[in-house]
């Protein structure tokens, strides 16, 4: 029974008990940030207002199109990062391959070069 609740230190939070936030990418950082857009839409509706149950229902409000716009803008930007470094590993590997052989891009740039002086 001890070790019921107790948070050890290299198990992960789940949010909503299906979002792993330590092991899925993006997750975390959208989470801090859908918070604070929580903090700051909801205390500034109410300081707009003085509205208290309106400003919470903008504040949950906020915090799902914080979090998810964020989301959506990271996982994006993880893509393109992701494409970029398959191309670049391609391309590597390419070098490797072909350096010093006829179908080297180098060596045929250097053979034209000669050929037009």
């Amino acid at each position: 029974m001890a070790g019921e609740g107790d948070s050890e230190p290299g198990k992960s939070f789940k949010l909503l008990g299906f979002l792993d936030v330590k092991n899925v990418p993006c997750s975390r950082e959208s989470v801090l940030y859908g918070s604070l857009g929580s903090l700051v839409m909801g205390l500034g509706h109410f300081l707009a207002t003085s509205r208290v149950r309106r400003s919470c229902d903008v504040a949950v409000g906020g915090f799902i199109c914080t979090m998810l716009g964020y989301w959506v803008y990271c996982r994006y930007n993880l893509a393109q990062q992701r494409i970029r470094q398959r191309m670049l590993r391609e391309g590597m590997r390419n070098r490797i391959l072909f350096e010093g052989s006829y179908l080297d891009p180098e060596k045929q740039k250097a053979g034209s070069e000669r050929s037009d002086s």
